[in-house]
């Protein structure tokens, strides 16, 4: 029996994000057999960018039903570089810590991932440039993007508990912030990471996409951990941005 009839080769391709970041989130996941194509996305109400690229190719992994030779393809170096540099197994033999107190961030997700990729014949991480031509890369961002701007949207229930953590110098693409919990509302309130007065910082001002609710005018960032809070009353409206824009 050849390998190929024994062992399908899958192609997945994915990608994810959330606008802000953290905000609303979504991924897009395309996968290929001989042939065949198939589609799926999903939105959420709070992640991230880097929980967007690995849920994406998570979920794609879950599709499968047997053992198969899979090729992700994605434009995320910290997923990609996270498996095949081998910081997700070297995590995963520390208990999760970067550092002697430090967590990994995503712990959750690498975990699963890791468990989803032991269970297949191989699996090889292909990195592509994003937004660069790329057919099913670009199709996974629209799907993505439709995603998140649905109303459709599901609770990331482990972003709170995994992702806070400071900078990686192993890894500069980790999140270092955090959804705010109803603590940091206001700027010189306390940071919940380092006991730091916290400062107001504005957004880059940009056109709501269709369907996209609001914006975050600012957030607080502590000065010296970097930490980042989303504040409720940051948020614009569409309705509101257009009076200021056109008054």
């Amino acid at each position: 029996m050849k390998t190929e009839d024994k062992f399908p080769e899958v192609n997945i391709y994915t990608d994810g994000g959330a606008e802000p970041n953290p905000g609303k989130g979504g991924f897009g996941v395309i996968m290929t057999y001989k042939g065949h194509k198939k589609e799926f996305s999903q939105g959420y109400l709070l992640t991230t960018n880097n929980r967007m690229e690995l849920m994406g190719i998570i979920f794609g992994l879950e599709q499968l039903k047997k053992p198969s030779i899979i090729n992700i393809y994605s434009d995320s170096k910290y997923v990609v570089d996270g498996i095949s540099k081998g910081w997700a197994e070297r995590w995963k033999s520390k208990n999760w810590f970067r550092t002697r107190s430090v967590k990994a961030s995503n712990y959750d997700l690498w975990e699963k991932l890791l468990d989803l990729i032991s269970k297949q014949k191989s699996v090889t991480f292909n990195w592509v440039k994003g937004h660069d031509g790329h057919t099913e890369n670009e199709r996974c961002d629209e799907l993505a993007d439709i995603a998140l701007n649905g109303k459709e949207l599901l609770e990331d229930f482990g972003y709170e508990s995994t992702s806070e953590t400071t900078s990686n110098s192993e890894n500069p693409e980790l999140e270092n912030h955090s959804y705010n919990k109803g603590k940091i509302l206001n700027e010189g309130d306390i940071c919940r990471k380092c006991n730091t007065p916290v400062i107001k910082k504005q957004t880059k001002k940009k056109s709501l996409k269709p369907n996209q609710e609001y914006y975050f005018e600012y957030y607080l960032l502590c000065p010296n951990c970097k930490k980042m809070y989303m504040v409720e009353s940051a948020k614009k409206f569409g309705n509101e941005r257009d009076n200021q824009l056109f008054s």
